[in-house]
């Protein structure tokens, strides 16, 4: 999130949207050489101060689509003014603080995924912090949902949004939908909720990952981890999306190498769970622990 001192348009604190705002700013770089024009002209055209050409150059400032439009007209190429202003609202697109998204309530912020999740085909899913959504009962969710309204001082629609998240998992029933979903060991330790909600989870999730389109692998907490150690959690939807959660926002990545590396990231993880039995002896240990 933006501190008060932060200019409006400063870059947000994301690596994936700083490298996409950078490359903006190279191909602002080559429009502008490429119309032999100095950063000192095109600012005197503009009416612009130079260091502002500059910022936006070096991707330290996100220029507006009045900004890109100028840029565009000023080098002789207005024919590249909306290619400019799709790429960039690309970037804004890819992250959104949780105070804009849930400005309205948390059950639209549930709803806003509905479309991905119905036309994604095949989930990949980490986890290294919490059950993931498709596989989390009632109770757990609203303890979760419940901590976020707290912490963000949102308004109170918890229980309108835990009936939209729980709808949501018809897709573990319905359709053509696979889900690969991998959690680390110490996500079976963590009480959400206190004993008797997460007792409930554990045992759902031992349900669930019975399920033909589900294949359920856990990460034991003594595995070695020296080649590939604990990530971020996130979401991959076919090799068309990968969604992150922040603690200051959503990210959405949709650039074709980040992908792959999301991709092969939960590729390498995998190799380190295991599944069947030894898995649900680690959900039934956890279980046990409970008591």
């Amino acid at each position: 999130m933006r501190s008060p001192r932060q200019p409006r348009d400063a870059l947000p604190s994301s690596s994936s949207v700083k490298e996409a705002t950078q490359a903006l700013g190279q191909r602002l770089r080559e429009i502008r050489k490429n119309a032999g024009l100095t950063a000192r002209a095109l600012a005197r055209k503009a009416g612009w101060h130079e260091s502002k050409c500059s910022r936006f150059e070096s991707g330290s400032r996100r220029p507006s689509e009045a900004d890109l439009r100028a840029w565009a007209l000023h080098c002789g190429v207005p024919q590249l003014a909306e290619e400019l202003v799709t790429t960039a609202r690309g970037i804004e697109g890819m992250y959104v603080e949780w105070r804009r998204m849930e400005q309205t309530g948390l059950k639209h912020a549930q709803e806003s995924v509905l479309p991905l999740w119905e036309r994604t085909r095949r989930f990949r899913i980490y986890s290294s912090w919490l059950i993931p959504g498709p596989l989390q009962t009632a109770p757990y969710i609203a303890a979760l949902l419940t901590s976020i309204r707290d912490r963000r001082r949102l308004a109170d629609d918890v229980e309108q949004a835990v009936r939209v998240r729980v709808d949501k998992q018809r897709v573990l029933h319905q359709g053509d939908h696979r889900f690969a979903i991998i959690l680390e060991e110490s996500v079976l330790r963590y009480r959400i909720g206190g004993p008797e909600v997460m007792a409930g989870q554990l045992r759902h999730l031992l349900v669930t990952a019975s399920l033909p389109s589900v294949s359920l692998g856990i990460i034991p907490m003594a595995v070695d981890r020296t080649r590939l150690w604990p990530v971020e959690g996130f979401f991959l939807f076919d090799e068309a999306e990968v969604n992150v959660e922040l603690v200051s926002a959503h990210l959405s990545v949709k650039h074709s190498h980040e992908i792959d590396m999301y991709a092969q990231t939960f590729s390498g993880l995998s190799e380190l769970a295991i599944y069947g039995p030894p898995a649900r002896d680690l959900i039934g240990a956890a279980i046990e622990s409970l008591r």
